[in-house]
């Protein structure tokens, strides 16, 4: 049905269950799945794990490499049997997975819910940017 499908992930318990989906959607449909994540330098640690909405690092250039991290993480525990490609890309989140979403072609671009409630739901969440700034079908996967 889909020929090439992105996910997104920041590396937390909640991205982990939509690049799970996502992976399970791919292996079904023998396509090809491309893990985003987005990163940017700033001031404080590697803030994967908190679910914050970048990986953040200091501008040495370690964000990169801690989302290059998140990435190979995600491929590993959930690719198996899958055409994996990782991507790290600089840049909000959801731009990030958009971009990867038209350079690859994508037809199915799979996000968790986490940020859909509360003040974050109006403040502008990734799965709602990704869901109104999309080419393709979007799944957003209940993960909170």
């Amino acid at each position: 049905m889909y020929k090439s499908v992105v996910v997104g992930t920041d590396g937390s318990g909640t991205a982990d269950r939509a690049v799970e989906t996502a992976a399970d959607l791919a292996r079904q449909w023998g396509a090809p799945l491309h893990i985003v994540t987005g990163f940017r330098a700033g001031s404080s640690g590697m803030a994967a794990a908190s679910g914050a909405p970048f990986v953040e690092a200091a501008a040495d250039g370690f964000a990169r490499e801690a989302a290059e991290q998140v990435t190979e993480n995600a491929s590993t525990a959930w690719g198996e049997g899958v055409d994996v490609h990782r991507h790290s890309v600089g840049g909000h989140p959801a731009d990030a997975i958009l971009d990867v979403a038209d350079q690859v072609g994508a037809d199915l671009i799979v996000v968790g819910s986490k940020g859909m409630h509360g003040a974050r739901r109006f403040l502008g969440s990734v799965p709602n940017s990704v869901a109104h700034g999309a080419q393709c079908a979007v799944l957003i996967v209940k993960t909170d």
